[in-house]
């Protein structure tokens, strides 16, 4: 048993409100694979343990910020980033649609704000589905294949996949000393 499946476990025990399950279970990336899979199989592992890191955490833990250098630094505030940091990179420069993010140039850290007052399931919830939606952008985007945010120079889908590894591997590693600070609770 894992640091984090024992600290889920005490959460619930202590009354905390179930964490959903993951949209599916964290699966090792292969160690020998075409370039596709191996990129797209890092990222679903990096997601995946977003909600390692989350499972059983109770409200009142995912919405403090407990580091007074970053006040909107909160375990809810990293997925809604995570949410939004998805949207952006997939559905908006890959795919072309609108931004739909919460942030505003009068507040470009809306969505830390804002994920740090809204129900963790939910913002979980709405992560996978955005997860699912970026999957869906990739199964049908050559690795070549370019888009552009507004202002931004282009960029290719094999870019987004390595910036996406990159950004949501260290925000797990936000998650952990978030979570280890709010309920001692430690993994991979």
């Amino acid at each position: 048993m894992t640091d984090t499946t024992r600290g889920a476990e005490a959460a619930q025990a202590a009354g905390a409100a179930p964490t959903p399950p993951p949209p599916a279970p964290r699966v090792d990336a292969p160690t020998s694979a075409d370039e596709r899979t191996m990129l797209t199989a890092w990222l679903d592992w990096h997601r995946s343990t977003v909600w390692e890191k989350c499972a059983g955490l109770d409200a009142g833990l995912a919405r403090a910020a407990p580091l007074p250098t970053s006040p909107l630094v909160s375990v809810g505030g990293v997925v809604a980033h995570l949410r939004w940091v998805e949207h952006a990179w997939f559905e908006v420069c890959l795919r072309g649609g609108p931004d739909e993010g919460p942030y505003t140039a009068d507040d470009p850290d809306a969505e830390w704000r804002l994920g740090g007052r809204r129900p963790l399931p939910e913002l979980l919830a709405e992560y996978a589905e955005q997860c699912e939606r970026s999957r869906a952008i990739t199964a049908r985007m050559e690795l070549g294949g370019a888009g552009r945010l507004p202002g931004r120079q282009a960029v290719t889908l094999r870019w987004v996949l390595v910036h996406m590894i990159e950004e949501t591997a260290r925000h797990n590693g936000h998650l952990d000393i978030l979570r280890e600070l709010a309920d001692g609770t430690r993994g991979e």
